[in-house]
């Protein structure tokens, strides 16, 4: 696929984060309460900062951690949709850019990722209950 750096993917963007992406950020000395926050869900996610991703240069229309970028970021635009399953996203300018086999290797890491990241929102959930019982 090729992309626009166009910064779409970055506006507003609600990516999930594993806990590999926010080890590697952090590995790479960000800090993780500078680009990290959970939903109520236990989720964890990229914060926003003037509409965009905390980690997009609006000036440069560029990531400033694309080498190490989330495995979400990796496999855009290719997302899970409840309605549709594994698809293109429609907003991103060059959804026709990604090819057959490209679309069937990021389904498969989109399907892996929401696996992950559905286990460590539950165990974050668990471990907070319990630490709200034992008060």
């Amino acid at each position: 696929m090729q992309c626009s750096r166009c910064g779409l993917c970055c506006h507003k963007t609600e990516m999930m984060l594993s806990k590999t992406d926010i080890e590697l950020l952090e590995g790479k000395g960000y800090n993780k309460k500078a680009f990290l926050r959970f939903d109520k869900q236990g989720y964890a996610k990229l914060q926003n900062r003037k509409g965009y991703c905390v980690f997009y240069d609006a000036d440069k229309s560029a990531c400033r951690v694309y080498a190490d970028r989330p495995q979400g970021c990796h496999i855009y635009p290719v997302v899970y949709s409840e309605e549709k399953g594994i698809m293109v996203d429609g907003l991103c300018p060059m959804k026709t850019t990604v090819t057959g086999i490209e679309m069937t290797r990021k389904g498969k890491q989109v399907i892996r990722l929401l696996k992950t990241v559905d286990r460590e929102a539950k165990e974050r959930t668990r471990r907070a209950q319990r630490g709200l019982h034992s008060k």
